[in-house]
C-alpha cells in the first residue's frame, strides 16, 4: 500500500504519521510544503512586490506547484491525507484528487478559523478535532495524537511549575498576562514563550507595561525546534495549554503532557467529557483564577489507565484514519 501526507507541518507533527505508517510496512510519503520558502533575497524582493502591486504571491503559487510536482514523481497513491486544506487552492485540490481513489482530510483547526467548507467536496472522509464543527456539519470526529509513545512514568528533574508555548493569538494573549501575574504571586516557577511573525505586537505593549517586567514571557519570530520544547516539558510539572477563541478541539499539548505523565491547566471545558480527565491531572480555570491553586501543583500525577491511553496513541489514529485493521 502506498499513502501519502500533503500538508504545512508548521509545529513538524505532521512527519510522525508518515514515520508511524512506515512502522507499519507502508510506503509513505511526506510532502511538506512549510519546507518551500523563497531561494534568495532576489526572490524574496520580487514577491514582495508582486503581492503589493498585484495581489499574488509567489511563494504561494510555488508551493502549489511543490505538491504537483512531487505526487508527478510519486505516482499514485492508495490514500492521501491532506491536513488542512486551507493552504491549497482549488486547483491544487481537483490534481491531488486524480492522484488517488482514497482523498482524506482532517482538519485541526475549527472553520470559524479556517473556512474551507467551499473545499470539502474533494475528499471522501472529513475528520475535524472540533466539536462543533462535527455537530453542525457532520462529520466524523477525531482528536489530535499521542506520537510520543508509551509514558515516561514522569521521573524528570522538575525546575518549572508551569510552561507553555504557544503562536501568537489575540485572545490567548489577553489571558497570558493576568495568569502569569497570578503565578507570580503564588510564587510559581514558570517560563511562557510566544512564536510568531506578529509578535512584535505583544511584546511592544509587554515593555511597555511597567507590571510586566516580572513577568516572565519571551517573544520570538521563528518556532522552536521540537526537542527544544520536549526539554522544557520534561522540566515542568504543568504544561499550560489555553483555547484560540471559538476552538472546542484538544491541542497537540494535552496528548505530550499525557505521554510525559504531566499535570494541565486548560481554559476548555470540552476536555472534562473525555475519558481520560481527571480532575487531580487537569485543572479547568476559571476566568478570575480563582480555582489555581498551591494543592494542584503539589498533588501528585494519577496515571491513565493503559487501555485509555493506547485509544490516543499514534498507532490507533493511523489505523483508524487509514482503515488499517479489518
Amino acid at each position: 500500500m502506498k499513502i501519502c501526507v500533503i500538508s504545512f507541518d508548521y509545529w513538524d507533527y505532521d512527519h510522525y504519521i508518515v514515520k508511524a505508517l512506515e512502522k507499519k510496512g507502508v510506503i509513505s510519503h511526506h510532502i511538506k510544503i512549510g519546507e518551500v520558502s523563497h531561494a534568495d533575497f532576489g526572490e524574496k524582493a520580487v514577491n514582495a512586490v508582486s503581492k503589493f502591486f498585484m495581489q499574488k504571491n509567489l511563494k504561494h503559487e510555488k508551493r502549489q506547484q511543490y505538491v504537483i510536482d512531487s505526487l508527478k514523481k510519486i505516482g499514485h497513491q492508495d490514500q492521501i491525507l491532506v491536513l488542512n486544506p486551507d493552504v491549497f487552492t482549488h486547483e491544487t485540490l481537483a490534481i491531488v484528487r486524480k492522484y488517488t481513489h482514497r482523498l482524506i482530510t482532517f482538519l485541526y483547526d475549527n472553520l470559524k478559523r479556517y473556512p474551507v467548507e467551499d473545499k470539502l467536496h474533494f475528499f471522501d472522509k472529513v475528520f475535524s478535532f472540533d466539536d462543533q464543527d462535527v455537530k453542525k456539519f457532520h462529520f466524523e470526529k477525531l482528536c489530535n495524537y499521542n506520537y510520543m509513545g508509551l509514558p515516561e512514568c514522569n521521573k524528570h528533574n522538575t525546575d518549572l511549575d508551569l510552561f507553555y508555548v504557544t503562536s501568537y493569538d489575540r485572545n490567548r494573549n489577553s489571558i497570558i498576562y493576568p495568569l502569569a501575574e497570578k503565578l507570580n504571586e503564588m510564587k510559581k516557577k514558570f517560563q511562557i514563550v510566544v512564536v510568531g511573525k506578529r509578535t512584535w505586537k505583544p511584546q511592544l505593549k509587554y515593555f511597555l507595561t511597567p507590571h510586566n517586567k516580572f513577568v516572565s514571557v519571551l517573544f520570538r519570530r521563528k518556532a522552536i525546534e521540537s526537542g527544544i520544547i520536549h526539554g522544557y516539558y520534561r522540566r515542568t510539572k504543568t504544561i499550560l495549554d489555553l483555547m484560540r477563541k471559538g476552538q472546542t478541539g484538544l491541542s497537540f499539548r494535552i496528548f505530550e503532557a499525557m505521554a510525559l505523565e504531566k499535570k494541565i491547566v486548560t481554559n476548555n471545558p470540552t476536555i472534562k467529557e473525555y475519558d481520560f480527565y481527571n480532575p487531580q491531572n487537569i485543572l479547568v480555570i476559571n476566568d478570575d483564577f480563582s480555582n489555581l491553586t498551591s494543592d494542584f501543583f503539589n498533588s501528585p500525577y494519577v496515571k491513565i489507565p493503559d487501555e485509555i491511553y493506547e485509544k490516543y496513541t499514534l498507532e490507533s489514529w493511523v489505523d483508524r484514519v487509514f482503515e488499517l485493521k479489518d
